[in-house]
């Protein structure tokens, strides 16, 4: 069943030079960009996208780091996108995530690990509502 899903190539996949890569994994697999935007966002929208875990501990730094540079937000669209985005994701933290995965490849980071998808149907309508809301 196609579904889509939101994926943010965060700040530093973008500073460090990964974005065509990253796209290019995402592609090979089948999964196809319907709409896709560079941009730097503010406080807000990251409260409003990580709404879960405002209260928590380990957002500030997280807040921080996401609005410290430009991110490339996607909405990819395929056969069980959610799934398959966050299988080629990997494990949030890069440190334990398999090889072969983005993060297992090119992370060693909990918090700086390059990439985000939504995690769930509903995730995923919500972020794309966020991130892209003429969708």
């Amino acid at each position: 069943m196609s579904e889509r899903t939101l994926v943010l190539l965060k700040p530093d996949a973008v500073r460090r030079g990964l974005v065509g890569e990253l796209i290019g994994r995402y592609e090979t697999k089948g999964l196809s960009i319907i709409a896709m935007d560079l941009r730097t966002i503010d406080g807000e929208l990251a409260d409003r996208h990580y709404a879960e875990h405002v209260e928590r501990d380990f957002y500030p730094p997280l807040r921080a780091f996401v609005t410290s540079g430009p991110m490339l937000a996607m909405v990819l669209e395929g056969d069980a996108a959610i799934d398959v985005v966050r299988t080629l994701n990997g494990a949030t933290d890069g440190r334990k995530a398999a090889p072969g995965s983005i993060r297992g490849d090119l992370s060693l980071s909990n918090r700086e690990n390059l990439v985000h998808g939504s995690d769930s149907a509903d995730s995923a309508k919500r972020e794309i509502a966020l991130w892209f809301p003429d969708l």
